[in-house]
């Protein structure tokens, strides 16, 4: 309940409005915070003075139990930080921990946890296969495509302007921001997309006819260079195609999603692998390759998707599931040795499994409470009426005599049969 209690808090405190906590709701909530770091500390000492504190069977010998005292230690410094009116917001980032308290308490979380735990040395040896299978993948991509995705449509070298007149942009831009850019072939290569395919411009929702000689006519004439400026000129497709003029694939200087997407060297070729196995965006950038390269260049992809994302994640899911069955049964037998550890002597105890759980042991306590009560209650009752106390077990006595006096015959009869062995050894 503390732990709930200590998300809760978690949840409901806002940075942004509680930089001097001076609201009401800022100070319960710390007060709040304050309760839950000393019942956390005071644990963290019953459990100490329980089990001792170093040792394989004591307190830091478990894993968890020292998530809790580093958990513990870290709100200690940072009260003491705060009380010398130091900010370490660093540490105040343990509080995130405290949640991670419930993993302990919790079995069935307990064995997941410990499952992914076990699973690091076996997934090692995937991910080592996922390493050279990607380095392979990798080394093909930069071997094929390095540079390729920066290719972009440019002005032929000898294009001149008049002094007044300069082309919109550097290269074609089919959007303002370049997020998808226009990536051509080069002539050595067999590519989809050439500069030849650039559209022509538009403007106000029409496509724009002129030429840069109509410019050069209008400004001879005192005119604007632009004919369609705020409607001016009245007619569809008056004004330049300056789309016309970027015919010449030329390698640039930017990569597409802010110089993210490339095969450049091997770093960007492992992230662009990376993105393409989690199936997120993956079509974009192959037909960014297959523009500028080949069209067959989907092949490479496919490979990818079925190599990366559909084998080797699933073979990762295989090694979790074959280690499962075997963290669950050591982590079930564990549980049973720590109960069984804890199994006292008493009464109480003599009557409780060390597989019950909680509310099964909870049910025997009340059972045991009520049959104790149940007994006080009758012999102070017969006390008061002045009853006589039931002698348990009369007649067994009788009983017994009786056998007493048959036993004693034959052990009477015993010692005369071992005096008649004494005489003959």
């Amino acid at each position: 309940m503390v732990i709930l209690l200590n998300c809760v808090t978690l949840g409901m405190y806002q940075p942004c409005e509680n930089i001097d906590c001076s609201s009401d709701r800022c100070k319960v909530l710390q007060a709040f915070d304050v309760f839950i770091y000393v019942f956390f500390a005071v644990e963290m000492v019953v459990k100490m003075m329980a089990l001792g504190i170093f040792g394989h069977r004591c307190y830091l010998g478990d894993t968890w139990n020292r998530l809790d005292f580093f958990i513990v230690m870290a709100g200690m410094v940072e009260y003491s930080l705060d009380l010398q009116n130091i900010n370490l917001s660093a540490i105040r980032t343990v509080r995130v921990l405290r949640p991670l308290k419930a993993i302990n308490r919790v079995p069935s979380m307990r064995i997941l946890v410990n499952l992914l735990l076990d699973t690091l040395p076996m997934l090692g040896n995937v991910l080592l296969l996922c390493f050279f299978v990607f380095f392979i993948f990798g080394v093909i991509g930069v071997q094929l495509w390095a540079g390729l995705l920066r290719n972009r449509c440019y002005p032929k070298e000898n294009f001149t302007l008049s002094k007044d007149i300069s082309l919109p942009r550097p290269y074609y831009m089919a959007d303002e921001d370049d997020e998808r850019p226009f990536i051509c072939s080069l002539a050595q290569d067999n590519g989809i997309m050439a500069c030849t395919d650039v559209p022509a411009r538009r403007e106000l929702g029409r496509t724009c006819c002129l030429d840069k000689d109509d410019v050069t006519h209008r400004q001879g004439l005192g005119l604007s260079p632009e004919p369609l400026v705020n409607g001016s000129v009245s007619g569809p497709g008056l004004c330049v195609n300056w789309n016309q003029y970027y015919t010449r694939c030329h390698t640039g200087h930017s990569n597409p999603h802010k110089g993210a997407i490339n095969f450049d060297n091997i770093a960007y070729a492992w992230i662009v692998i990376f993105q393409v196995i989690t199936l997120e965006g993956w079509v974009e950038i192959m037909y960014y390759v297959m523009d500028a390269h080949s069209f067959y260049n989907f092949i490479y992809f496919i490979l990818l998707i079925i190599i990366g994302s559909f084998f080797m994640i699933n073979l990762c899911l295989v090694v979790i599931a074959t280690q499962f069955s075997e963290t669950k049964q050591r982590e079930h037998q564990l549980m049973q040795e720590q109960r069984a550890q804890a199994h006292s002597s008493s009464t109480l105890a003599s009557m409780t499994e060390p597989s019950a759980g909680c509310y099964e042991s909870v049910f025997q306590l009340v059972c045991h409470v009520l049959r104790k009560a149940r007994r006080r209650s009758m012999a102070l009752c017969n006390r008061l009426l002045g009853r006589p106390k039931e002698v348990k077990g009369a007649g067994r006595r009788g009983g017994g005599e009786k056998t007493n006096v048959n036993g004693g015959g034959r052990g009477v009869g015993g010692e005369r049969r071992g005096q008649h062995r004494q005489g003959e050894w």
